[in-house]
């Protein structure tokens, strides 16, 4: 879908626009199924007046050789309408979910700000799967329209009164529909939110499950859960509400005006203006009418919840990006020159830091927020409000955020593993990265070596397992900076040492950035930088700073 879906009705109508060849040929086949409906009453009149009055056997033989090619040609209009009209919810849902994942992945990031994941997977099913519908709800509203037509002017045929009491009296009838369907348009829209929510609150606990187990928070995590959960049911009961609501005031006009139109029709049977035929037609008629309202119905709920969900859609694909695309270039290849002139971040504060080309340095922040800050920066996730980030002189606020990250590898601190094999996680080449990282162990104690498959974010590995084989993964990539954040939380001591050795080994002669508290990762960097208060407050060799600082040793060494 085009970045032109900028409000709830341009995602409405880019998503009927794109299919729009089947959403006709769904509408033609779906008219031809309600034309033939109401033409089934009108068919049978005439048999009652030329056929059954009239005695003619022949006659009667012909007009209903006719009722069974109309019923054949409804049936078959049917059945290839409403598989037009399925495929065109399925694949407009489909590019819309293309849409919403090019720009939850865009890199200049800035969709999940303020959501949760699961929120952004609720808009990328359920809302699209909403905005889908209105495709397949569309033709049969075209459809039932053109049943009400044909039934108007098979009325005008038989009275002029019934004729324009249906012609007049419908465009009010849908209008109060419409009206109808406002309560049950913004009661979707807070339950989709609230959903949303409850969905992403759920994904948050279980991704930190272990945590949460860990620290025995497990019952302040269920009682959140158990109050969000709450809130969705509420917006959902209220919304099956006004849903229920709606139906029964639509069905309740339906059926005043139906039976207005029967009255109408029996006091002119009774006066003599009609004769029985018409009589039955009309009556026929009369009851036909019930099924396109009833399809009106339907269709105004399906358009109320589809520009709801569009609404949620649109705001989502309109989320400014955190960071714009420039035309800076960084050379080709990177020496690895990194620059911070005053560098002013969420929680950093004028910061100045310079690495020369193929440095190890340590850096230690008291504050995690701070860390993150300096890794949001150096990536480009985020460009600093004050000062500037310089990599071999480019500013890289002015370079393309997909070639910064070419240069710039940050690796989180939690980072995720994808479902394959271990060996295709870490990627081509990887056996001096699984060696550097420690990786080769993990390798070693799995029953496939490298070929063993990893499930869905690595949950088949332990805690230190994992952060082993990312550390590979990140390592294999050899980039030219290269940032990585507290790689080694989760392993022991010795394994930690021996990762020390092995990253300073495989990254010598580039640029390496170690965000991190850990003695044995930092005692083999070139020098630590110390971050205190969002400020750079101290540098020098790992020995010395612990030496001499108190508030080193209590950040290090605690």
């Amino acid at each position: 879908m085009p970045a032109t879906a900028t409000t709830s009705r341009s995602v409405l109508r880019q998503a009927i626009s794109g299919q729009r060849r089947r959403v006709t040929l769904a509408s033609v086949l779906a008219a031809g199924h309600q034309g033939g409906e109401a033409l089934v009453p009108v068919i049978i009149g005439v048999v009652i007046d030329q056929a059954v009055d009239g005695g003619s056997a022949g006659t009667l033989v012909f007009w209903l050789a006719v009722l069974g090619v109309v019923f054949a040609g409804l049936s078959y209009s049917y059945r290839f309408a409403a598989r037009a009209a399925e495929g065109a919810s399925l694949r407009a849902a489909h590019d819309l979910r293309i849409a919403i994942s090019r720009r939850v992945l865009h890199p200049g990031g800035g969709a999940e700000s303020g959501k949760l994941a699961g929120e952004l997977v609720n808009i990328g099913t359920s809302d699209a799967q909403r905005v889908g519908v209105v495709n397949a709800a569309l033709p049969f509203g075209i459809a039932a329209l053109a049943g009400v037509l044909v039934s108007a002017v098979a009325l005008l045929r038989i009275s002029l009164p019934l004729g324009l009491l249906v012609l007049l009296g419908t465009p009010p009838l849908l209008y109060l529909a419409h009206l109808i369907g406002k309560p049950l348009e913004r009661r979707s829209e807070a339950e989709q939110e609230r959903s949303a929510h409850a969905s992403g609150v759920a994904t948050d606990l279980v991704s930190g499950l272990r945590v949460l187990k860990g620290i025995g928070a497990e019952p302040a995590a269920v009682a959140r859960y158990r109050d969000t959960s709450q809130n969705s049911l509420k917006a959902t009961l209220r919304a099956a509400r006004a849903k229920a609501w709606h139906d029964g005031a639509v069905l309740a006009l339906t059926g005043v005006f139906i039976a207005i139109v029967a009255l109408v029709g029996g006091n002119l049977a009774s006066s003599g203006s009609i004769s029985v035929g018409d009589l039955v037609a009309a009556v026929g008629l009369a009851q036909f009418l019930l099924t396109p309202f009833l399809i009106f119905a339907w269709v105004n709920g399906q358009l109320a919840q589809g520009r709801a969900s569009a609404s949620r859609v649109a705001g989502l694909l309109t989320t400014p990006a955190a960071v714009e695309p420039g035309d800076g270039e960084l050379p080709s290849p990177s020496t690895g020159t990194v620059r911070l002139t005053e560098v002013s971040y969420g929680s950093l504060r004028g910061v100045d830091l310079e690495i020369p080309a193929g440095q190890l340095i340590g850096v230690v922040a008291a504050d995690p927020v701070a860390a993150t800050d300096l890794l949001d920066c150096l990536g480009r996730a985020g460009d600093p409000t004050a000062g500037t980030v310089h990599v071999d002189g480019v500013d890289l606020s002015t370079v393309d955020p997909d070639r910064v990250r070419e240069v710039v590898l940050i690796a989180a601190h939690d980072a995720d593993l994808f479902e394959g094999t271990l060996a295709e996680n870490v990627g081509t080449d990887p056996d001096e990265a699984l060696a550097a990282s420690a990786a080769d162990e993990v390798a070693a104690a799995l029953p496939d070596g490298t070929a063993t498959t990893v499930t869905e974010r690595g949950r088949s590995l332990s805690g230190g397992q994992r952060q082993r084989v990312a550390l590979a993964r990140a390592l294999a990539a050899d980039a030219p900076v290269l940032v990585v954040h507290d790689p080694t939380t989760a392993v022991d001591t010795v394994t930690e040492a021996k990762i020390a050795t092995g990253l300073a080994r495989l990254r010598r002669g580039r640029t390496t950035i170690l965000v991190t508290t850990s003695p044995a990762l930092l005692a083999v960097t070139d020098r630590v930088v110390v971050l205190d208060g969002g400020r750079v407050t101290g540098e020098g060799g790992h020995a010395e700073l612990a030496r001499d600082r108190a508030d080193y040793r209590a950040a290090v060494l605690s």
